[in-house]
């Protein structure tokens, strides 16, 4: 029916309605962006007139983007973002989240065909992060301004096909005019399906790196398998993540994927951490011969057949989260005597050190690259917040306090911000699950108020390791869809 015009993620763009100017869209390949121009004398009523890069999709997504119009525009009324839409005909039943130039936010929808357009309008003014997922019949649209959170706003039985055009647009509200938006950090999510046995039921993955300056996200490399928590090498070359147990190494000028040797550990969780001077790897493999319990080893960084044991999985499991400095010592996670603390083990005996003890969970620690400090995450307020003490165990200090669940404070090389994930504020703050929409976040090394570098969907996985970069200017980390 339409001729394949394959532009980055969409497969088509067409002009919507009659437009008496032709509208355009192209890729940029090298920072995953779309640029799209548009005429049209309006989205209301009972018709539309819009430019339109689109595919095609079934059932519930989760559609984000960041837009941002070029140029000053002529029209106040112009529109630019996502668009659900039955067909392609300027009738269509629809349901569009809609940024206009003179900042107003609203979810917009017609139900039936040639009917009225009926809109919600959000708190928001002049976002440029925008978001529709669908569920079902219900249409949830979030925005905010980049490094804010979500506000939302809903509406429900808006019946759109199960199989629908999903995409980006641009409305100049003039047809006599061309207005054009970029958007950028596009993702169409399929998420997991409801009722998903965790640890047993997985979906695919995204690795993606991010520019902490601009917020610009790239996927490098996609999987249908899981894959988790990629560590950069200190020498900038490649990524390490773990897939199915086994650990990999990602080359990040060639794209060349290998498999890196851990001998008899094939049954690596995602708590893997390379030492700061990038000479040993730490894993946390599950021993069958131990009943299963995690157990930290290291080996060189280039792979061994024989790691060497650090932890006694005797006395309880342990998660590794990072080295100190020295070499000579490694921070974990501990379940021992029925609760979960922060240890520290000096690798060459074994011998563990326990720095916090509370009922409550503590996790995630990581010392800076100085050695002083500490950083973890702990629920002990009641949201899990992250955390600093002193390398003894000394002054715990909490450094987050809204109401979100924050897991897994990484340092970045140069001592300046400290990024994690924020996972939703209505779940278990004992639990980092898979598949929820998270939040990447960020503060001064100090402590302050997060801003927001990443709208996401992941958790588990994500960011379990240090993923910085060693010029402190990216992190990575991984995202997740039905592929």
């Amino acid at each position: 029916m339409f001729a394949q015009q394959k532009t980055g993620t969409f497969d088509n763009h067409t002009n919507i309605g009659i437009n008496k100017t032709d509208g355009f869209a192209f890729y940029n390949g090298n920072i995953q962006s779309y640029t799209v121009g548009g005429s049209g004398k309006n989205m209301w009523g009972g018709t539309d007139e819009f430019s339109y890069l689109w595919t095609t999709i079934q059932g519930d997504f989760i559609f984000t983007a960041e837009l941002e119009f070029l140029a000053k525009g002529v029209e106040p009324h112009r529109k630019a973002g996502l668009i659900i839409r039955n067909s392609l005909t300027a009738d269509s039943p629809h349901v569009n989240a809609a940024v206009h130039g003179d900042g107003l936010v609203s979810l917009q929808y017609r139900s039936t065909s040639g009917g009225l357009t009926n809109e919600v309008p959000s708190t928001d003014s002049f976002a440029n992060v925008v978001q529709i997922e669908r569920k079902g019949n219900s249409f949830i649209m979030s925005t905010a301004r980049f490094g804010e959170e979500f506000n939302t706003v809903q509406v429900d039985e808006v019946p759109l096909d199960n199989q629908v055009y999903i995409g980006v647009y641009v409305c100049a509200h003039n047809p006599e005019i061309i207005e054009t938006a970029v958007f950028r950090n596009v993702r169409i999510t399929r998420p997991a399906d409801e009722g998903f046995v965790p640890y047993n039921d997985y979906i695919g993955s995204h690795l993606e790196l991010l520019d902490i300056e601009t917020g610009l996200r790239k996927i490098i490399f996609s999987s249908a398998h899981s894959i988790q928590a990629p560590n950069w090498t200190p020498d900038g070359k490649n990524l390490i993540f773990n897939s199915k147990g086994l650990l990999y190494a990602y080359e990040l000028e060639t794209n060349k994927i290998q498999l890196l040797n851990t001998g008899f550990a094939a049954n690596n969780n995602n708590d893997h951490v390379l030492s700061f001077d990038g000479k040993f790897l730490g894993i946390s493999h599950h021993s069958p011969e131990e009943a299963g319990r995690s157990t930290i080893y290291f080996l060189p960084s280039q792979g061994s057949s024989s790691p060497v044991q650090v932890t006694k999985p005797q006395a309880g499991a342990s998660y590794l989260h990072g080295w100190l400095p020295n070499n000579k010592s490694m921070l974990f996670t501990g379940e021992r005597n029925g609760q979960y603390d922060i240890y520290l083990v000096d690798v060459a005996t074994g011998i563990e050190t326990r720095l916090t003890n509370f009922k409550t969970l503590d996790d995630g620690p990581e010392s800076s690259p100085d050695g002083k400090y500490i950083f973890f995450n702990s629920a002990r307020s009641g949201k899990m917040k992250i955390w600093r003490m002193d390398a003894d165990g000394k002054n715990q200090t909490q450094l987050t306090f809204d109401g979100y669940n924050d897991w897994f404070p990484h340092v970045s090389p140069d001592k300046k911000q400290i990024v994690f994930i924020s996972f939703p504020k209505d779940i278990n703050p004992g639990d980092h699950p898979f598949y929820k929409q998270c939040l990447l976040r960020i503060i001064p090394y100090e402590g302050g108020s997060p801003k927001v570098i990443g709208y996401i969907y992941g958790g588990q996985g994500t960011i379990n390791v240090p993923s910085w970069s060693p010029d402190s200017r990216k992190v990575a980390f991984v995202t997740n869809t039905k592929m």
